[in-house]
């Protein structure tokens, strides 16, 4: 290590998937992704409404959930496998779907609508994780099956007149992506390389000099989903270890805020407070929550 050991920030149990919601299925996507072992849920995708209210994706049933305190209402429910999870400005929800694209979801009726499913008539390799932009773009990544074997994994902006720019083609399992809080450069987890990727984002869509911002310790699984604080601050889910960091603006470390309640730690976001985060606990159904220092 050339830095000091990050502080430890321990972490608490907010809520679960109430049993009336868990479904001990075997799937198609517990076969290839749990190694065929029955999955009741598997959360993702946490993010906040304009009310301040939490909602998160279940990825094997299609199902969206708001979560408020311990109630939770189911939102929608349809035949994808919903990954990512952000709130449009217009409150619609906004969905990076394995199986069908970007999917956008109306949370008051829980009917869906595809956004895009392939580009020039291809199919998508399988997508991972959104994020918005000021601009009304979307930033996404298309991680489907690459890792250090295929390097091929994909990263995209849809514009607002849905002109599509491919940024990044070389990644090996880009999973979470944030941005900053300047919106001027893009960070991308790259889940087998055990990596987050920084990127400067240009109007013509040229992307030099990817920079790695830093790096997780390896394991079974590497870094999952991002947020940003308001400092400028990267948290950084690493499941393969039980945690998120929490790494400055130079990529020093400074947290570990560990799971007190599995070690599924799939993505997390920052309550509207901005100094609680929450953290999606996929192995048990849990939403966890820590307090982070201010700097």
């Amino acid at each position: 290590m050339w830095f000091a050991p990050p502080k430890e920030i321990p972490t608490r149990v907010q809520t679960c998937v109430p049993d009336r919601f868990r479904r001990l299925e075997r799937s198609e996507w517990s076969d290839g992704n749990r190694a065929g072992v029955p999955t009741d849920c598997f959360l993702e995708g946490p993010c906040f409404d304009a009310q301040g209210r939490l909602h998160v994706v279940d990825i094997p049933y299609g199902r969206i959930f708001r979560v408020e305190g311990d109630t939770w209402t189911l939102v929608a429910e349809y035949p994808g496998w919903p990954n990512g999870l952000k709130v449009q400005p217009d409150g619609l929800l906004l969905a990076a779907d394995y199986r069908h694209g970007l999917v956008r979801i109306d949370p008051a009726t829980g009917a869906t609508s595809a956004v895009i499913q392939t580009v020039l008539s291809e199919s998508f390799k399988g997508l991972n994780d959104l994020t918005l932009h000021a601009d009304e773009s979307v930033l996404f990544t298309d991680q489907g099956q690459t890792g250090l074997q295929d390097p091929t994994g994909r990263v995209y902006r849809l514009h607002k007149d849905g002109r599509l720019d491919r940024l990044i083609s070389t990644g090996p399992s880009p999973n979470g992506l944030v941005l900053n809080t300047a919106q001027t450069h893009l960070y991308i987890a790259m889940t087998r390389s055990c990596e987050v990727w920084r990127i400067a984002l240009r109007d013509d869509a040229i992307v030099g000099k990817a920079q790695c911002f830093a790096r997780v310790p390896p394991g079974l699984v590497g870094p999952d989903g991002l947020a940003m604080d308001r400092h400028d601050r990267l948290y950084i889910a690493n499941p393969g270890h039980g945690c998120v960091w929490v790494v400055d603006p130079r990529g020093v470390p400074l947290y570990r805020v560990q799971s007190n309640h599995g070690r599924m730690t799939t993505n997390c976001a920052l309550a509207p407070d901005g100094r609680t985060l929450v953290i999606t606990e996929s192995e048990t159904g849990g939403i966890l929550t820590a307090e982070i220092p201010e700097p």
